[in-house]
């Protein structure tokens, strides 16, 4: 299946990620952002191809290997690919200790291996309590605290990690920008005086205070419940994780990497979130989804935000790579 809308250069299909990648044209991308599955912690779908399907660490990476060497193909020189991360957890009944992988780590060498520069990377601050009171992790609690605290830990944060495809030759298409206009988070940045889009003193120092938000290597202001929503998308026989991206992390994202009417790509795109999030943007997006259920919310949600932006794209848009027979 797959869902095509050539004026807003969209398309998005029902497909296993790989076998899509392996059919877009070398150097099509323009920016990726994306979660991969976590490794063997959750299950995702029942399907032999779902990387989430696999008993340990090191057979989800020969998987995701694949995945790896078609993104630096198909990603344009000097281009970056986000990958949104968290550590893993060790534990007691299946790893005999307690303790933290190092899963964003992995995923930077495994890049590295593939020809990709480490370029960037971006905490992202999650409330302690929320997740004391969502786990009742033992290394989380005040009472661990009082009674030996070498078990007490600090909470766990998510990443970002961005990687480049190098190249020796000059950027001729570099990623810029007059102004921000907008910020994208749950703060918000004000300048007094005049209307800022108007007066261009105002504009620059807006800009510049959005900028040192974003350069921060600690984004302490995503709104965690700035996602779509997910319930819909279950099906009866769903274990089964689902944990959209949250969209101010998206478009900051892509708004930061990518240049306006390019192509943004994500290859477990789940319900749609980083689609909504490069249309908004005024960006093309291709993506891929093998849980036909969140494919088919996927196909919802991008078509009511392209039915909300239908003047989103006032210029002259890109054409999105095609599918090589």
């Amino acid at each position: 299946m797959e869902y095509i809308n050539e004026a807003h250069k969209v398309s998005i299909y029902h497909s296993d990620c790989v076998e899509l990648a392996k059919q877009l044209p070398s150097n099509s991308i323009d920016f990726s952002i994306y979660s991969p599955p976590f490794s063997d912690v959750f299950v995702y779908s029942d399907s032999i191809k779902d990387m989430g399907n696999c008993t340990n660490d090191d057979e989800f990476f020969t998987q995701y290997r694949y995945l790896i060497k078609e993104m630096y193909r198909i990603l344009k020189p000097h281009r970056l690919v986000a990958i949104h991360c968290c550590d893993l957890q060790l534990l007691k009944g299946k790893d005999g200790v307690i303790g933290f992988k190092d899963f964003q780590g992995r995923i930077i060498q495994e890049h590295i291996n593939e020809g990709f520069i480490f370029h960037s990377r971006v905490t992202i601050w999650k409330d302690p309590v929320v997740e004391m009171q969502r786990t009742k992790s033992i290394g989380l609690l005040y009472k661990q605290l009082c009674k030996d605290s070498t078990m007490s830990r600090q909470g766990r944060a998510d990443y970002l990690v961005i990687l480049k495809k190098p190249s020796d030759k000059p950027n001729t298409e570099p990623v810029s920008r007059e102004a921000f206009y907008d910020y994208l988070g749950a703060s918000s940045i004000r300048v007094s005086g005049d209307d800022y889009r108007s007066d261009e003193d105002l504009k620059r120092l807006y800009s510049i205070n959005v900028w040192q938000r974003y350069a921060s290597p600690v984004w302490f202001d995503i709104n965690q419940q700035n996602t779509l929503n997910a319930h819909i998308a279950k099906d009866e026989s769903d274990e089964k994780h689902m944990c959209p991206l949250q969209l101010d992390l998206i478009g900051r994202a892509i708004e930061l990497w990518s240049n306006p009417n390019e192509i943004v790509y994500s290859p477990f795109m789940g319900i749609g979130s980083e689609g909504v999030g490069a249309i908004r943007q005024g960006r093309g997006f291709v993506g891929s989804e093998l849980k036909e259920s969140y494919y088919r919310v996927a196909c919802e949600n991008i078509s009511n935000v392209i039915s909300e932006k239908t003047n989103l794209f006032n210029q002259t848009s890109p054409t999105p790579p095609t599918i090589s027979e």
